[in-house]
């Protein structure tokens, strides 16, 4: 027979366990509160940057070790990267003596609730050495007083619910060894800055990778107060801030001063890029070169001017565009003067005249056909207009044909054979024929239409 034994364990044992797991919770609660010490609760940061009268205490959040930096937050913040990848800024003043440098970093973080940084001229540079070694870097909460974030070869920036107050340049991306794509920049007010956002054109090095492009990037909810001789977007020449979008932003101009004032200053490019619900607005009455957008000569495609963008007040021009540079907007009007269309011979169309509206889509557009120049015995010219559309469809043809030199309208019952059920319009497409083996005919089209 067995005989089965029970096992008792003794009260003198139990104590014992139950002072063990008190004190490794006690360890485990020292070390929660150790990381998280201090009113910031910044469990997800590698630092915390206190400062502590004319010093700043940096605390690794990792091993608890507290370091005091005299009067130097650039050297407290400097270090602080030089051993990690992320840092908070607990709520007070920081002066800076010397740039910041973030040089190379992955997902690296400056993050604060409250915190002042006077800049003393100097910039928090995010930069690699190409935009493979420095991505998705986080700047937010700060207020900055004379100081400038600088993004350089770097993707994916983010910068947002920042004060930017009394400075040359609030944020300028420059491209000195790459590109510069994907920044957001949100939730930011710009204060009395000369500059407010600058798209610099690209220093190339001698291996000659530097490109101009800042595509992609979007400014979002974000306010400038212009003050004179200053700018809220400067975008310099061979700088292409392309692909891009502006979105509920607020410009306010001639509250302080009314002299040499520009919303946006395009010297560079902005092709397809869209703004939404941008408001331009001005408070004097004698605005002197007080423009919400100028034009450049060196610009190429202007900002597509989509739904809410408003122009109030008094201006010296809302857009100032003494060179002619065609702008584009949602229901913008375009028109098209003797466009040449290639003639082929012995009945055989000659190569397509091809009109669109880049950047934009056509909505509407009334094509007018004129034939010059000499017939020959029984000749006849055939021009056809199509319309392509943008999933590479072509439209039944409208076709004239011509034995002299004249020119004729396409009738509503021509354009309703071009016009879709639904499709959005890409381009019209012209070609023409002449039924002998040589000829003088000459064949243009014009016209005028819509595009958004």
């Amino acid at each position: 027979m067995t005989i089965k034994s029970k096992i008792t364990i003794s009260k003198r044992v139990i104590a014992i366990l139950l002072v063990a797991l008190l004190a490794f919770s006690a360890f485990n609660t020292y070390l929660i509160l150790e990381r998280t010490s201090g009113p910031t609760g910044a469990v997800a940061y590698d630092f915390v940057i206190s400062p502590n009268g004319n010093n700043y205490i940096l605390k690794n959040m990792v091993t608890g070790q507290s370091t005091s930096v005299s009067s130097d937050a650039s050297s407290a913040i400097d270090t602080a990267f030089s051993q990690g990848n992320s840092i908070y800024l607990n709520p007070g003043t920081y002066s800076l003596n010397q740039d910041i440098l973030v040089s190379n970093k992955m997902n690296a973080k400056i993050i604060s609730d409250g915190a002042t940084i006077i800049g003393n001229g100097h910039r928090i540079i995010i930069s690699g050495d190409n935009y493979t070694s420095s991505q998705y870097v986080t700047i937010s909460g700060l207020t900055i007083i004379n100081g400038t974030v600088r993004i350089e070869n770097s993707f994916g920036t983010t910068i947002s619910n920042m004060i930017f107050e009394n400075t040359s340049t609030g944020i300028e991306l420059a491209n000195t060894k790459a590109w510069s794509e994907n920044t957001m920049i949100e939730n930011c007010h710009f204060i009395n800055a000369t500059e407010g956002i600058a798209f610099r054109t690209p220093i190339d090095n001698l291996l000659g990778n530097a490109t101009g492009s800042y595509a992609s990037t979007e400014i979002d909810r974000c306010f400038f107060n212009l003050r004179d001789n200053s700018v809220g977007i400067n975008v310099e020449p061979l700088a292409e801030f392309s692909d891009s979008q502006m979105q509920d932003i607020r410009m306010w101009m001639g509250q302080y001063g009314v002299t040499n004032q520009t919303g946006i200053l395009l010297d560079g490019t902005m092709t397809q890029s869209l703004l939404v619900g941008v408001v331009f607005e001005s408070f004097t009455t004698q605005p002197n070169n007080m423009y919400a957008v100028d034009i450049g000569q060196t610009a190429k495609y202007p900002p597509i001017l989509d739904a809410g963008v408003s122009f109030l007040g008094n201006w010296t021009a809302m857009i100032h565009n003494p060179y002619d540079i065609w702008i584009p907007g949602v229901g913008s009007a375009f028109e098209r003067q003797n466009e040449n269309v290639p003639v082929g011979l012995n009945g055989q169309y000659g190569d397509n005249l091809t009109i669109q509206a880049l950047p934009l889509n056509i909505f509407t557009f009334t094509p007018k056909i004129q034939v010059s120049g000499n017939f020959t015995n029984n000749e006849i010219i055939t021009v056809r207009i199509r319309f392509q559309f943008a999933d590479n469809v072509v439209s039944d043809s409208v076709t004239k044909t011509f034995t002299n030199s004249t020119s004729v309208w396409l009738t509503n019952d021509d354009m309703m054979q071009l016009y879709p059920s639904q499709d959005v319009i890409w381009a019209v497409v012209a070609d023409a024929q002449s039924n002998q083996a040589s000829t003088n005919a000459v064949i243009t089209v014009s016209g005028y239409g819509t595009a958004g």
